[in-house]
């Protein structure tokens, strides 16, 4: 699918099996570095299933993210009208919601984490239909949060899910932009 080469290396994402990527992708979100993407007791039988249901479901739909040809990265697009936030903010057309997680690393590679997101969301903007992408991370996860304003997220406001209390942020492809020229 989009490769992104640089000097970490090419990122490219291709689409998930979740058949043959279970087991790897039970190994990244059970991992303790993983806490905020709540699957912690989740079983491999579990992951599969979790991603089968996204594979069959026409708003939701998951990409597993290779660095250099190996599996490194997981994200997922859905449509907040109709997933994830429905019902929780006025959705306008173009709109894109968006998760991603990086795999554990042995030895962690300063930048990756930033190259892996501006990967995902040039992804996104590649759709010329995509107006913004929408996020809702925890709002504990201040990593996460810093990250998201690196590429260009401005928070607008807290709001609450069944699972937790997210921070509803909202990126613009010319915000994207401008974040990743600076």
């Amino acid at each position: 699918m989009s490769t992104a080469p640089g000097a970490l290396g090419a990122l490219s994402l291709r689409d998930l099996d979740p058949a043959g990527d279970a087991g790897l992708l039970h190994a990244w979100v059970t991992h303790p570095k993983a806490a905020f993407w709540m699957m912690q007791d989740a079983g491999p039988a579990d992951v599969e299933r979790a991603y089968r249901a996204i594979a069959a479901d026409e708003h939701h739909h998951a990409l597993l993210g290779l660095h250099d040809g190996v599996p490194a990265f997981l994200m997922e697009r859905y449509d907040p009208a109709h997933r994830e936030l429905a019902g929780l903010y006025p959705a306008e057309p173009g709109d894109v919601g968006m998760h991603f997680l990086v795999a554990p690393a042995g030895t962690p590679v300063h930048g990756f984490t930033r190259a892996v997101l501006t990967t995902v969301m040039r992804h996104l903007f590649d759709d010329p239909a995509t107006a913004r992408v929408v996020v809702e991370p925890d709002v504990r996860n201040s990593a996460v949060h810093a990250l998201n304003a690196a590429v260009g997220f401005l928070p607008e406001r807290e709001i609450q899910k069944p699972e937790k209390t997210a921070l509803l942020s909202f990126c613009t492809r010319e915000r994207f932009e401008r974040a990743v020229a600076a």
